[in-house]
């Protein structure tokens, strides 16, 4: 039986005894659109400024703060949320220093519809962003995951090690692609990395005994041109790597520093750690963990409770290095306390599962990695390169 009770007055959707005025951002290429719930309103008002209009974007501020002025008599702060994404951080900046309360949130952390088709536009997602700010903002836990944005000289300092990943990926395509070249003509003997890969270039002959064709000539010295380019680049690169990873002016080692003395850990691995998560501040080991993506997430419902594995949610090049680095502990440090550990599980096991303790040995190495930085603790049994 379905029982109908007549309501003498319909409930408010939104409460509206707020002391703010929430607003969210969608950002696109071509507008922003500016969702706001101010005080004394049940109803979301929605505006649009064409992208980077920034003074649009603090006249529409100015307006909604007049219309509550007037309203309630009151002057209140605006409290701002905006996803991160292709914008980066600069918005978020910009609104601190004009004094307004600014959040960044990461998009995958706030619920949505699990329909199989559920509707998506900028209007839906501003009014989802405003809830989720009002829910934050009262205090609520785990509504969503708000980013903290690093600072213009972290954000700077981090593109060092990403641009020389993106140099060596394109030393690699042209590599490749000269080598694949003279493959199809019958040589497979030329190395473009050598010293005197010009004067061999010049020597060689194909399978049948012909010179290069002319053509084909040309265009592996424009791939050496643009292979010598990378290679010079690269070396640019890595100099300022390590002048990032010096000892300070005092002397006293930096962090970054303090990494590559353990033996094992170059100069790359220790500009990644330091630049991409050891730089950050930690309150515990589980937030070490789960801002690479290794920490674990467990499946336990009812009758049912097994392992789903890492969560791979953090930061993946932090993740991608600490699995790296794991597999060269191994055998770098073979006294180390989580050395001995893994070789004891994987004797255990009869030697398999490898690949799943080593992600558990890189989670354990890298909090073990923080304390080592941040306080000093020296791993047990680690060897260091003066040692």
């Amino acid at each position: 039986m379905q029982i109908i009770t007549d309501r003498s007055q319909a409930p408010t959707a939104i409460r509206t005894d707020l002391g703010a005025i929430f607003v969210s951002l969608e950002l696109s290429r071509s507008t922003w659109l500016i969702t706001s719930l101010s005080p004394g309103s049940e109803k979301m008002s929605k505006h649009t400024v064409g992208s980077g209009d920034v003074a649009g974007l603090w006249a529409r501020f100015s307006q909604l703060k007049d219309k509550v002025q007037v309203r309630t008599g009151q002057v209140v702060p605006i409290i701002v949320i905006q996803e991160a994404g292709l914008d980066g951080f600069w918005i978020h900046r910009l609104l601190q220093d004009g004094r307004a309360e600014s959040h960044v949130v990461d998009p995958a952390s706030i619920a949505t519809s699990r329909r199989r088709r559920r509707a998506k536009t900028d209007k839906i997602d501003g009014e989802a962003l405003v809830r989720a700010l009002l829910a934050y903002k009262r205090g609520e836990p785990r509504v969503c995951a708000m980013v903290r944005a690093p600072t213009p000289q972290e954000e700077d300092r981090r593109r060092v090690c990403r641009e020389r990943k993106t140099l060596t990926a394109e030393r690699v395509e042209h590599v490749n692609r000269i080598k694949g070249l003279l493959f199809a003509q019958g040589i497979s003997d030329y190395e473009p990395l050598s010293r005197k890969r010009r004067e061999r270039l010049e020597e060689l002959r194909t399978g049948d005994g012909r010179p290069l064709p002319k053509h084909l000539k040309a265009q592996i010295g424009r791939e050496l041109d643009r292979l010598e380019l990378a290679l010079q680049q690269i070396k640019s690169v890595e100099a300022e790597r390590d002048a990032v990873l010096s000892p300070s002016h005092e002397g006293t080692p930096a962090p970054g520093a303090m990494l590559k003395n353990l033996k094992g850990i170059g100069l790359e691995f220790a500009g990644v750690l330091w630049s991409e998560g050891l730089f950050r501040t930690f309150s515990n080991r589980r937030q070490v963990a789960a801002y690479a993506g290794l920490a674990p997430t467990p499946w336990r419902s009812g009758s049912v409770a097994h392992e789903q594995g890492v969560s791979k949610a953090g930061n993946p090049r932090l993740r991608t290095t600490m699995i790296q680095l794991a597999w060269l502990w191994v055998r770098h440090q073979p006294r180390s306390m989580l050395t001995r550990w893994f070789q004891q599980r994987v004797q255990l096991n009869g030697g398999r599962v490898r690949k799943v303790l080593i992600v558990a040995l890189a989670r354990k190495l890298l909090i073990a990695f923080w304390k080592y930085v941040t306080a000093g603790v020296v791993l047990d049994g680690a060897e260091t390169t003066a040692a």
